[in-house]
């Protein structure tokens, strides 16, 4: 091990920075340009549904899915002004790393013909493939499918011409099947029981927001160095 240990290193010095062209435009101009933030929610959206996202987003109300079209629509238009083709809804399931499920802006007319749509409907709600479940899709066919439901309170982002929507994946019977519907039911809780306690010094406290915060400092480990350490691995 401790060959191995000099070896790595070693192999680890002959590597070269790669070079990054730093960009030529300030941050301002190219910062969250892909992501479909509140800023793009408001030049796209109609007022009263950005109102009501905004309150979904900032207070947890129930989401109206008479909004869904809307901001369906505003986010078709955003996506398309970039080259967006496809969307997908983008989820964390038990089979470690991340699924999705693309589809493009079409749908059948019901008469042999297309039409572009991207409907409230399929921005809320997906019906994934079953090899994301964590048995690996085994299950009987009548029983327990799994869908993918859209989060409002992540940011929808693109990806070269992929409209990609976060969203949570649960079973037909509301059982979590990823790491994210269990990190909002967590978060819900923290919040109810936190409220309370700030009702004992300030009544008006309707929700309190639970942030992770990253450490100060980075380290960037050489791939082969990483892999002689079973530690850190």
């Amino acid at each position: 091990m401790a060959n191995l240990r000099f070896e790595v290193v070693a192999e680890a010095f002959k590597k070269r920075p790669v070079e990054v062209e730093a960009p030529k435009v300030r941050p301002s101009e190219y910062f969250a340009k892909y992501v479909f933030n509140r800023q793009k929610m408001y030049k796209y959206l109609p007022s009263d549904v950005y109102e009501k996202l905004i309150d979904v987003i900032d207070n947890g109300t129930r989401l109206d899915r008479s909004i869904a079209d809307a901001v369906a629509a505003g986010m078709k238009l955003w996506a398309e002004e970039n080259g967006v083709t496809h969307y997908t809804h983008w989820f964390q399931p038990l089979t470690e790393g991340t699924a999705e499920k693309h589809d493009a802006f079409v749908e059948h007319d019901g008469k042999g013909g297309m039409i572009e749509e991207f409907s409230g409907k399929l921005l809320v709600q997906q019906e994934p493939d079953a090899s994301s479940f964590p048995n690996g899709g085994i299950r009987n066919t009548f029983e327990a499918r799994g869908y993918s439901a859209w989060d409002p309170t992540s940011p929808v982002f693109i990806i070269d011409d992929t409209l990609c929507i976060p969203t949570i994946f649960i079973s037909y019977t509301g059982e979590a099947l990823d790491y994210k519907a269990p990190l909002l039911r967590s978060l819900h809780t923290l919040s109810e029981a936190a409220t309370e306690v700030c009702h004992y010094f300030y009544p008006q406290v309707k929700k309190v927001q639970t942030n992770l915060g990253w450490e100060q400092e980075y380290f960037l480990v050489d791939e082969s160095l990483y892999s002689a350490r079973h530690d850190l691995m």
